[in-house]
């Protein structure tokens, strides 16, 4: 609407929600969703004072849709970093689908734990006690549950409903279990293995930014599942990888980065949903998969 502020535009738009004409309604909400996350309090204003279902249902859907391009823009910028964060992607995927989910709430549970963490860390700590630490915390303390990917529940995969539940799983116990090892350097990094991940002690790594050059590796010490801090040992993963026809594995195992992990993460929050019967939201997840594996080249 040429002379219209974007403001101004958005009411005039939002007047036609309602016009029975669904291809009028087509070009409004590709109109609307061009304003990306800004017309998105105009939206919920709108729901609020509507009293018809159906209109309610498009504007519901609305939203959602502006939820969904604002998410896929964040994790495109994310991927672009150059070290980026697993638990800043974690709270992007969080809001997608809890669009009032408290950040500031979730990162104050969080500093919490990275506080109890270090009250009880020291340099004079081996491995093993250094991770028994971090479990008694974790598990103990906060009294974090994990529970296994093939029980097919998607609320384990976002971070909120973890901190907030105290039930998580693999991926979002193991996002808080790793960002807190960063933040309070113990070297700590995700590994892929058949059907599930694990978290591996590496010794000798100098520096958290160095996790994807590899003469960064270092000595790798043990295994650590991610849902109950139970330890592992090399024999323990050679034999899960032989019951999985992956014999001649072990010696490749290395650190995956952050964006594989979240590409993983994402993979297993769409089959879940696919497991369940929502085939709209498993084709959604799904195509955010490239997003976080693309990054340009410098």
């Amino acid at each position: 609407m040429p002379g219209l502020k974007p403001d101004k535009e958005i009411v005039a738009l939002l007047q036609l929600v309602d016009d029975p004409d669904q291809e009028v309604f087509d070009l409004v909400a590709q109109k609307l969703l061009g304003y990306g996350a800004a017309v998105i309090p105009h939206l919920e204003q709108l729901w609020e004072f509507s009293e018809v279902e159906w209109v309610q249902n498009r504007i519901e859907d609305l939203i959602h849709q502006s939820y969904y391009l604002v998410l896929q823009t964040e994790l495109m910028k994310w991927a672009q970093q150059e070290k980026p964060s697993i638990l800043d992607a974690a709270l992007l995927i969080a809001k997608y689908r809890y669009p009032e989910m408290d950040k500031e709430q979730v990162m104050h549970q969080f500093e919490l734990m990275r506080r109890n963490v270090w009250l009880e860390l020291n340099n004079f700590l081996s491995p093993l006690e250094q991770i028994n630490i971090i479990n008694g915390i974790l598990f103990n303390f906060f009294k974090l549950q994990g529970h296994e990917l093939t029980e097919h529940e998607p609320r384990h995969f976002f971070l909120n409903e973890t901190i907030e539940s105290r039930q998580g799983n693999a991926f979002t116990i193991g996002i808080l279990y790793m960002a807190l090892c960063e933040l309070l350097d113990v070297p700590v990094f995700a590994i892929d293995l058949p059907n599930q991940f694990v978290m591996a002690y590496y010794e000798h790594i100098y520096s958290f930014d160095d996790v994807e050059r590899e003469n960064a590796v270092g000595q790798l010490q043990f295994f650590i599942d991610p849902t109950n801090g139970m330890i592992y040992n090399r024999n323990d993963i050679i034999m899960y990888l032989k019951k999985n026809g992956q014999h001649d594995r072990y010696n490749h195992l290395k650190p995956i980065d952050s964006r594989s992990f979240i590409a993983l993460m994402l993979e297993s929050l769409a089959s879940t949903y696919g497991n369940i019967g929502d085939i709209e939201r498993a084709n959604e997840i799904e195509s955010l998969i490239p997003l976080v594996q693309l990054r340009e080249e410098d």
